[in-house]
């Protein structure tokens, strides 16, 4: 018996991060309880989404630009190039405000044991736009993780002949962080990362 349209809703619900079946199923209850208010304006925002979001050619942004609002940006500081593993790594720095420069988005991290090497990021324009006169300074804002570091470290021995200061954002203990709840890995990168008081 082929599966109802409900049944093919919840599923593709299922396939989203962060929702399991059961969560599917409210999802799909709440949307069709609200055909109007919600389903019918979601379905809307879907379609024009998947006809017109695309990947930004300068830096992978996704936006229904290219280049990007960012890449268009003239306000925005030329000499700063941050390095970010995935576009939602570039959303939540730009939520923050705390950088005003351009982005780079290689599209994940460097992977032994998901078989991910330099041929599977996006390298070489990096490697074009760190040539760039302009770009004074690359920051790698990739995670903590054992293939963020991998990267990181890859990419600042790629970096080092060029005329281009490389820095790494802060590691360490996190603001309201209690020493006693932290592991090991973010004590060692605190102690490493400390500075005059």
């Amino acid at each position: 018996m082929a599966p109802s349209e409900i049944d093919r809703l919840i599923q593709q619900l299922a396939r989203l991060p962060g929702l399991g079946p059961r969560s599917a199923r409210r999802t799909a209850l709440y949307l069709l309880q609200r055909r109007e208010q919600s389903l019918l304006p979601l379905a809307e925002a879907l379609s024009r989404a998947a006809e017109r979001i695309r990947p930004c050619h300068v830096c992978g942004n996704l936006d229904d630009s290219d280049p990007c609002r960012i890449c268009r940006d003239r306000e925005r500081d030329l000499s700063a190039l941050c390095v970010v593993e995935e576009v939602g790594d570039l959303w939540a720095l730009e939520r923050s405000g705390a950088f005003k420069g351009h982005y780079h988005v290689l599209g994940g991290c460097l992977s032994a044991l998901d078989g991910r090497g330099p041929e599977q990021l996006n390298l070489d324009s990096l490697w074009q736009r760190a040539r760039d006169p302009a770009v004074k300074e690359i920051v790698l804002a990739l995670s903590a993780t054992v293939d963020g570091q991998t990267t990181a470290h890859y990419l600042a021995e790629r970096l080092a002949g060029l005329p281009v200061q490389v820095t790494r954002l802060g590691q360490g203990v996190p603001v309201g962080g209690d020493l006693d709840y932290l592991d090991d890995g973010t004590l060692l990168a605190a102690f490493s990362a400390r500075r005059p008081a």
